[in-house]
């Protein structure tokens, strides 16, 4: 385990409580329905008229899979009637023909991510007319100087339909393995063999993709650790750039798909934790530098790069080295901030195309940020991303007092500096080795608007 991460049982047990995973600030259950499509017109204008406008970004969701994983808690429509998926691309193209029109012709889109849903439940010619009116729209910038990367379900896709996206201009792909024992699969309804995985990859890096990331899961149900271990093990032989192990949320009362999972195949409370170590251990073991929330990299990783000078940056999609930018949310449920704002589409395709029908945007809600709330996601940004936060640079950026403004967060940080997970300095809050896997937690202390509130949340280790 390298010196920059430390697991301590004990204080990764006292500190796992619900708590946002600050892929934004303020979270997602701040957006209210009193921000309107004007709101968001607006901003965009706004973002146009600034001094140095950002290039744009954007999130493209594509809900549609062929059959139903027990264990997902994604916004998705279940069906094989591929007539529906090209209905919604026609809506959809409408939709980026129209928040195209808001940004001026000069800024470029460096960043672009499908997301699902299964992305490649499209067609490849469907897929070829999406990215062309994306590009038509919001003008790709040069190859060198984008990321373009879609989620893929290795069960749906073919080595030869991996080049094909290559083609199309993708240049990372993010493969949803979860585990490779046959058992787990079977329990959650998505048997896939190592050998696809494998042939996926393999067709990846020859059609030259710059990045390979896998999703895992620890947590699930049947999963043990000697199972878990050996589907590590096969994976770091496979040696994919960027590995994000997330902890199974098991909340059958919030999602329908999960009440299909028998209760007496969840593993017991301990055993989570049993597996982030065991995942920690063999993943730093083999070279992958931990990152931040449930994400790991290999050194030479962009990403482990962006960490070590400071340009680390969080979005929806996780951590990022393109997030300074102004990010368009395309498709149904799709979040997006554009300039000092959040919004969200609407969640149902009917509310949806209704109204692109009417000529309106889909957005449904959203929130505009007050100076508090931009002073204190820099503060969120810094722990989660640099696990610094500069006093005298955020001092100097907000004209505020740091010790005055957050008295009361200090104060909330008084317990977790005892503990050995962040040092209080005068000129810098910095996370410590064993406050690495607590970054949730140390950036809760300045959030305005938990109130009592954590429970909608998951937990933080």
């Amino acid at each position: 385990m390298p010196h920059d991460l430390l697991f301590d049982r004990r204080l990764v047990e006292k500190y796992d409580r619900p708590g946002p995973r600050y892929t934004s600030y303020p979270t997602a259950p701040q957006f209210s329905e009193v921000f309107v499509e004007d709101d968001y017109r607006g901003a965009a204008a706004r973002s146009n008229r600034a001094v140095s406008p950002k290039p744009l970004s954007a999130y493209v969701h594509i809900p549609f899979c062929k059959s139903l994983c027990y264990y997902c808690a994604c916004n998705k429509i279940i069906t094989h009637n591929t007539q529906r998926a090209a209905e919604y691309l026609g809506w959809l193209i409408r939709e980026i023909e129209v928040q195209g029109a808001l940004f001026d012709d000069e800024r470029r889109m460096t960043q672009l991510h499908l997301g699902g849903g299964t992305p490649t439940y499209l067609s490849h010619a469907q897929l070829r007319a999406l990215l062309e009116a994306l590009d038509n729209a919001f003008h790709f910038a040069p190859e060198g100087e984008r990321e373009f990367s879609i989620e893929l379900d290795p069960r749906t896709v073919t080595p030869e339909q991996v080049s094909a996206l290559r083609g199309l201009g993708f240049n990372r792909l993010s493969l949803g393995v979860q585990d490779f024992d046959i058992e787990v699969q079977r329990a959650v309804n998505r048997v896939q063999g190592e050998e696809q995985v494998a042939a996926l990859m393999a067709a990846a890096r020859e059609a030259g993709f710059d990045s390979l990331s896998v999703d895992l899961i620890y947590g699930l149900p049947r999963q043990t650790l000697s199972s878990f271990d050996a589907t590590l093990a096969k994976l770091i032989a496979l040696r994919p750039d960027r590995i994000a192990a997330y902890s199974y949320a098991h909340l059958p009362g919030h999602f329908k798909a999960q009440r299909l999972i028998r209760p007496a195949d969840m593993p017991p409370p301990e055993r989570k934790l049993e597996l982030l170590e065991l995942t920690i251990e063999r993943l730093c073991g083999a070279g992958y530098d931990y990152i931040g929330m449930d994400h790991f990299a290999l050194p030479e990783d962009e990403l482990c790069l962006a960490g070590q000078n400071g340009t680390l940056q969080r979005n929806f999609q996780g951590y990022s080295t393109h997030a300074d930018c102004d990010l368009v949310g395309l498709g149904i449920t799709a979040i997006g901030r554009v300039g000092d704002t959040y919004s969200q589409n609407a969640k149902d395709i009917a509310q949806y195309r209704q109204r692109l029908e009417d000529g309106r945007l889909p957005v449904k809600r959203g929130y505009r940020l007050s100076d508090d709330d931009r002073l204190r996601g820099d503060v969120i940004h810094g722990l989660m991303c640099q696990g610094l936060v500069d006093i005298p640079g955020l001092e100097a950026r907000h004209g505020i007092d740091f010790g005055d403004y957050f008295a009361e967060a200090l104060e909330r940080l008084v317990e977790p500096a005892a503990d050995g997970l962040i040092e209080l300095r005068d000129d810098a809050l910095a996370v410590l080795p064993a406050g690495r896997l607590m970054m949730r937690n140390l950036a809760m202390a300045f959030d305005a608007y938990l109130d009592g509130g954590q429970q909608r949340f998951s937990r933080t280790i």
